[in-house]
């Protein structure tokens, strides 16, 4: 299949798979592979309140988020909603579903409006058993997201407010070093929540990494130096 067929069945250009190769789940695939791997799935835009999939509904397909934020959700057996995880712009979620007992374990809420790739799951899986790198990487990507757990439990434990706040943000940046802009959410509370604060403590430690060249515009976070940013946090953990 050339580029333009693919870009015309599935909605995804050419920066789009660019995009795609800097995931864990991708890293390594030609261009070829990549859109072989991704004939059946499809770049779509949903608005924001949509909900992607419900709680035990059947998984058979997973996303990847290429611009937007949303929340996965869990419902207690009191009917309270318990937040997860926060999902922004570059990120995989819902393949681990696929492999354990075929249902979403959560439910995906859009906090904005967003733009997201669906994959189909069946398709999927059928190229992992002729494209060996594919499970390889899945593996991977599977035990990233358990690092990044067991690294937000330590972070809750270990480091400050203003220091878990610096680490989220170097974590949305799309380079190591030199300045960048990230975009939060519009409901601020649930990175706060995620992060173990109050909405109002996020502010606060937003205000104290103003010393460390970080500053706000609207939903906007500029920061002059990310390497720098990233300095705060190692320095807590080398103590």
């Amino acid at each position: 299949m050339d580029e333009a067929t693919f870009a015309r069945r599935t909605g995804l250009s050419a920066s789009d798979l660019q995009q795609l190769s800097q995931l864990t789940l991708f890293a390594g695939l030609s261009n070829e592979t990549l859109m072989r791997i991704l004939a059946q799935s499809v770049a779509r835009r949903f608005s924001r309140g949509t909900m992607l999939f419900v709680q035990d509904d059947p998984a058979d397909r997973f996303f990847v988020m290429l611009q937007g934020w949303a929340k996965l959700v869990r419902e207690t057996p009191d009917g309270d909603e318990s937040v997860i995880n926060v999902v922004g712009a570059n990120e995989s979620f819902a393949e681990a579903a696929m492999f354990a007992q075929g249902k979403f374990p959560v439910t995906c809420i859009l906090l904005e409006d967003c733009r997201l790739l669906v994959v189909h799951g069946p398709s999927l899986l059928e190229q992992m058993r002729e494209v060996p790198e594919i499970s390889f990487n899945m593996l991977a990507s599977m035990s990233g997201r358990l690092r990044g757990f067991v690294g937000h439990i330590e972070q809750l434990t270990t480091m400050s407010t203003t220091e878990r706040v610096a680490s989220f943000l170097c974590r949305l940046a799309d380079v190591s070093f030199g300045p960048a802009v990230v975009r939060l959410p519009q409901e601020k509370g649930l990175v706060a929540g995620r992060l173990g604060m109050r909405p109002e403590t996020l502010s606060r430690a937003l205000l104290q990494l103003r010393h460390h060249g970080v500053t706000c515009n609207g939903l906007d976070v500029i920061m002059e130096d990310v390497a720098s940013l990233k300095r705060i946090g190692k320095r807590k953990r080398s103590e």
